[in-house]
């Protein structure tokens, strides 16, 4: 038995829609950008600076490696993985600060907090981005079209990510603070 279909609404879009639309998902992004930046260096402090770094680097590199890319298009998916990726940076970041002010309540001194706090949130930030980059490996698999773009822009910004809050941070943090004896941290 075939289902009846009733056509509710019927709209015909004209070619203007598709770069408002981008507008507006690219100012989505950059509203959602300040308002993490803002939360990171309110609660974190100077850490909040080091993740903001680390997640303006995360989007230079996104868009770097888009770029590079052959027939890349920057679609409403692709600012959307986009945006994804900035989400999960800021959640590695908050994991590694709150396991540093962690280590700091238990009595470790500055440097034993800060080699625990990456040393403690590695393995959770692996774990989180390794199943989102299974997920954006299967949707770029069976998908087609934008969802494939969602995909790669996805898959691209979980790499990006990673990096930019492990690495790039530890480093930043080992600039300031290592080898050197403090006695309190601004986070």
């Amino acid at each position: 038995m075939i289902a009846p279909i009733q056509i509710v609404e019927e709209r015909t879009i004209g070619p203007t829609l598709g770069p408002q639309n981008i507008t507006q998902g690219l100012e989505a992004c950059l509203w959602g950008l300040v308002a993490s930046i803002v939360f990171m260096v309110a609660w974190y402090q100077k850490f909040g600076l080091i993740a903001t770094m680390a997640l303006i680097a995360n989007l230079v590199l996104i868009i770097g490696i888009m770029s590079m890319l052959p027939g890349a298009t920057l679609t409403m998916p692709g600012i959307a993985g986009i945006v994804l990726t900035l989400a999960v940076a800021v959640d590695a970041n908050v994991l590694i600060n709150e396991r540093i002010k962690e280590e700091l309540r238990n009595g470790r001194t500055v440097q034993q907090a800060i080699h625990e706090g990456y040393r403690g949130a590695f393995s959770s930030i692996v774990d989180a981005n390794v199943t989102t980059l299974i997920i954006a490996i299967i949707l770029y698999a069976v998908g087609t079209g934008s969802i494939k773009g969602f995909s790669i822009t996805t898959a691209i910004g979980i790499a990006t990510s990673m990096f930019t809050a492990i690495i790039g941070t530890r480093a930043v943090v080992n600039l300031l603070y290592g080898g050197k004896r403090i006695d309190k941290l601004s986070i």
